[in-house]
């Protein structure tokens, strides 16, 4: 079955608009949502910015179909910052075409957004993508926690999650809905030598009981890359996410929280 890559749009006021990750489809993507459409009579779009979760080529390639906008705010930590300034020279590509506004997330720090809305980083891991070459270690792979405010309504999107921990369960407390890494069903799904593990992956059969042990919120599993046998509709492995109050995310999917 065929899939976009992976993105999000989240919006505070349904007016202002800011995508987590960039895809290189993200040109279909912005034509099949038309929430994400410029008014009638106008150029101007509701996309305000974008957060990255991690410097990845399908997180960020996307940022080209966007080189007419007015101006764009992009919010990502100092490392994929750093990186898309030098292995993904975005200054010198996009930069030539539009102003772009460099907003530094410093983990755990809630920074606020056009329409009510914030977003909060917690880093996952230190996965550095392969045209970063020997870049030092740092703040490579997040998740994103957005929210009005403490006791609000939450959404926590970590399509990279590399290992369940005591900080991430943390960083889902509370959450209305989770859209989480699904790349891999199987640890070695690859085949031997290639575990999803050391790709940065937790696999989804092995974060289940993690979800069991976690209950609450309503789990999306996204970003599923096509040996994921899920990503076909009648799968017959769907019925263990079922059982904890889990599903596979859809293309055009809208949640509202």
């Amino acid at each position: 079955m065929s899939r976009t890559q992976d993105c999000l749009a989240v919006s505070g006021d349904g007016e202002s608009w800011y995508l987590t990750n960039a895809s290189p489809d993200l040109r279909t993507q912005l034509l099949a949502t038309p929430e994400l459409a410029p008014a009638a009579g106008s150029r101007e779009s509701p996309v305000r910015g974008v957060v990255f979760t991690s410097a990845e080529l399908d997180h960020t390639l996307g940022l080209l179909t966007l080189r007419e906008a007015g101006g764009l705010d992009v919010y990502a930590t100092a490392t994929v910052h750093k990186a898309l300034r030098s292995g993904f020279p975005i200054e010198t590509t996009i930069g030539s075409y539009t102003q772009l506004r460099e907003h530094h997330l410093a983990p755990g720090t809630p920074v606020e957004l056009e329409g009510g809305l914030r977003v909060t980083l917690t880093v996952l891991s230190s996965k550095r993508p392969r045209y970063a070459g020997t870049a030092p270690s740092g703040e490579w792979v997040s998740a994103c926690r957005f929210d009005s405010g403490p006791g609000t309504r939450a959404f926590v999107y970590a399509p990279g999650l590399a290992a369940w921990t005591d900080e991430f369960a943390t960083v889902i407390d509370g959450a209305d809905v989770v859209a989480l890494d699904g790349t891999f069903l199987t640890e070695e799904e690859m085949g031997p030598g290639r575990p999803a593990s050391g790709m940065g992956h937790l696999a989804i059969t092995e974060a289940l009981p993690f979800l069991a042990g976690h209950p609450g919120p309503r789990y999306l599993f996204t970003h599923l890359n096509n040996t994921n046998p899920l990503v076909l509709p009648d799968a017959h492995e769907a019925s263990a996410l079922a059982e904890v109050n889990a599903a596979v995310a859809f293309d055009g999917q809208l949640l509202e929280l």
